[in-house]
């Protein structure tokens, strides 16, 4: 591999189309793979444009922090070139149309610098006026204090992905990347290329810090995703010390062994940064690319620049002297000279010209392939089939005993063939999870893999394979689905969170070996805090289904649900088949949350409620009581989402006497429930069935405990 290399002195300070550097205070080395030509290619007007937006662009961010007296000010005026040329330059996109589909797609890794993002959105033309900017982290703002996903609480333009936590924006940059590669191989033609854009990422060392990004960038250079450019802000800062306290390895070189095409450069040199990004979008190799941008963080506020102290609002006090000092009225706030809004207005033009090719291209497309355009704008639109539909498209499943692991793989086989756009991966288990789409082809690069596979093999990385699920959908084409045991759902939880933060419906987890069931395997793999830990997310439907019929309703639900991800929770043990309610009761009662399994046959005196594989235990232990009334609850989300009148044809309440049963942590079951049967307690290595009939988790056991009520 060519390097091109220069040695910078700690004092040197060069400039211009040539040179490398500016006077950083620190020695680095600038490499890159394609021996770049710094050349007068790059307009000297152009360059003059950018370094003055790139200098307002740190007045709004400091006017902002400065008036919320909270944020983050290190990397928006740190970075501030990197920005400057990415909007003012090399992303392709339409303030007029900010979710055109064909847009280049920009993730804030580093989402606590979010003044940066605001700022750039607002001289790009987005719908996001200065007032906002104002209103930086204030209720009901469009600027809150880290940038998320539009939702029903935020609608901020431009926004591409909810970020806060580190590392969480570019392990999604992986995610958007993978979609972006997928809608290539599915919708392009020969005659018409209606997709073929540009993810970047722009993340800190806080971001490299973190193992979701080493996971990530693994499955990205192993998956040849060429797309995706990631834009490291090398300010050798972090909150608490200069990064060299804790940290000492060549992040650059470690990148380069994943297999990614690496750059290092000098991220105040305008001219340098436009043409290594350019360079970048110029690679089509099959490697992802890494541009470390050598910065000083706080650049311009001279009392705190290069120190962790810029990192937050230290620098409040100097900002008007930070002003003055990079050329800015300092008695004027949130200052944008005609010369930039003129600047961007010729960008924006620009972009409107590549935006209305495209769409000239869109048409063509659309009427020379009519039925793939209309799969498309389902996709985008999410224009499901309605569940109920979907329930008359899928066959009784007529399943005798089995785990709804099994049941879950004939289900799925429908839900991809009613859904399109709905894709599946597992973290190296697809064997053990059964969420295998047969005949959907495996995705990827090499072996037997193509960008259009509908199977992702996310190896062992938990953690990444729930960030780039968030990424593909946050994408906005594609309904990802991802696979594991149950109980390693620790190892992507805060995946979940920022999913169900900004309401992705398009994310669903297949989340096997759900209980105390596991058995040989032990406690290590028992889940029984688990599934109540993922019920208490606000925002996520938690289906457990007792059969066959139920795990119909719980995937269909997967897909037709517009407010939020679903978690699917399945069994590894085989379960018995509630017959006795016809399929689609089952499956119409389940999409509610919770239905009547056994009716009473007298008075109703007690009911007893149960989820998953403890149902077929209630059904067993009231069956000769004739005042007893079983619920199954599949989904407590769900139900809770119900009319009263519903609620109430349920779980009366005049029947207090109540009970409920799950082989997993009691506590929640108390809003329903006087008296719960649960395992409050780790698991054992055991089989399934003993560790289940020691903890209680039988008919026997909760006939005991119902008869303790009298």
């Amino acid at each position: 591999m060519k390097f091109c290399m220069l040695a910078i002195a700690a004092t040197a300070l060069t400039a211009g189309v040539n040179g490398f550097a500016v006077n950083t205070g620190r020695n680095f080395a600038i490499r890159n793979t394609n021996a770049l030509k710094m050349s007068s290619a790059v307009e000297t007007d152009n360059m003059a444009a950018l370094a003055t937006a790139a200098n307002e662009a740190r007045g709004l961010a400091m006017d902002s922090i400065a008036a919320a007296h909270s944020g983050h000010m290190g990397l928006p005026l740190g970075a501030a070139e990197v920005g400057a040329v990415l909007y003012g330059s090399q992303m392709q996109y339409n303030p007029s149309d900010p979710t055109w589909m064909n847009r280049d797609r920009f993730i804030l890794s580093a989402g606590h610098g979010s003044m940066f993002l605001y700022s750039w959105l607002n001289l790009a033309g987005f719908d996001l006026p200065i007032e906002e900017l104002k209103n930086f982290r204030q209720h009901h703002s469009a600027t809150p204090g880290h940038p998320e996903f539009p939702n029903s609480e935020h609608s901020t333009p431009g926004i591409e992905s909810t970020t806060g936590p580190l590392g969480q924006g570019l392990a999604n940059g992986v995610g958007f990347a993978a979609s972006e590669k997928m809608a290539e191989a599915v919708f392009n033609t020969d005659e018409h290329k209606i997709f073929g854009h540009h993810i970047f990422a722009l993340a800190g060392d806080g971001c490299f810090q973190e193992g979701v990004s080493a996971e990530s960038a693994a499955f990205a250079a192993h998956e040849k995703l060429d797309n995706l450019i990631v834009l490291y802000d090398a300010n050798e800062v972090t909150l608490d010390k200069m990064a060299e306290y804790t940290q000492s390895e060549d992040i650059v070189a470690r990148y380069e062994a994943y297999g990614w095409e690496v750059y290092d450069i000098d991220g105040h040199d305008l001219a340098v940064v436009e043409e290594t990004i350019a360079a970048a979008k110029a690679s089509n190799n099959g490697k992802p690319k890494l541009i470390k941008c050598n910065t000083i963080i706080g650049k311009g506020m001279e009392e705190t620049e290069g120190t962790n102290a810029a990192h937050g609002e230290a620098g409040i006090p100097y900002v008007d002297t930070a002003k003055k000092n990079i050329g800015l009225p300092a008695d004027e706030k949130w200052f944008v000279s005609e010369g930039t809004r003129d600047f961007f207005k010729d960008v924006q033009a620009k972009n409107k010209g590549i935006y209305d090719e495209w769409q000239e291209t869109y048409a063509a497309w659309g009427e020379a392939n009519p039925e793939l355009a209309k799969q498309l704008v389902d996709a985008i639109e999410d224009n499901v089939m309605p569940a109920e539909e979907m329930f008359e498209k899928i066959p009784a499943l007529e399943a005798g005993d089995e785990a709804t692991r099994v049941s879950g793989n004939t289900v799925i086989q429908h839900i991809a063939e009613l859904c399109p756009n709905y894709i599946s991966g597992s973290a190296d288990l697809h064997g053990s999870c059964r969420n295998y789409i047969n005949d959907g082809g495996n995705y990827g690069a090499g072996f037997d893999k193509s960008y259009a596979g509908k199977n992702f093999y996310f190896g062992i990385r938990e953690h990444s394979m729930g960030s780039i699920l968030n990424g593909i959908a946050y994408h906005g084409i594609f309904k990802a689905s991802g696979s594991t045991f149950a109980v390693f759902v620790d190892y992507f939880r805060p995946t979940i969170r920022v999913a169900a933060l900004a309401e992705l419906n398009r994310v669903s987890w297949i989340l096997t070996h759900d209980s105390i069931g596991v058995g040989e395997d032990g406690p290590t793999h028992q889940p029984v805090e688990t599934v109540s830990g993922i019920r208490t997310f606000p925002n996520v439907d938690v289906y457990r289904p007792a059969d066959a019929e139920e795990t119909v309703a719980a995937m269909v639900s997967s897909v037709t649900r517009k407010e939020g991800p679903t978690a699917l929770i399945f069994s590894r043990q085989n379960l018995v088949q509630n017959n006795d309610v016809d399929y689609m009761a089952r499956r119409e009662g389940a999409l509610k949350g919770a239905y009547i399994g056994k009716k009473e046959t007298e008075d109703l005196d007690l009911i007893v409620i149960a989820t998953g594989s403890e149902v077929q235990h209630a059904l067993e232990a009231a069956k000769d009581m004739p005042g007893a009334r079983v619920v199954s609850m599949p989904c407590m989300e769900a139900f809770e989402r119900q009319s009263d009148e519903y609620k109430e044809s349920v779980l009366p309440a005049a029947c207090t006497k109540r009970i409920a049963m799950e082989a997993g942590i009691s506590g929640l079951w108390y809003k329903y429930a006087s008296k719960v049967v649960g395992v409050d307690r780790f698991g054992f290595s055991a089989p399934g069935d003993i560790v289940m009939t020691e903890l209680g988790m039988t008919a026997e056991n909760l006939k005991k405990e119902i008869e303790s009520m009298n």
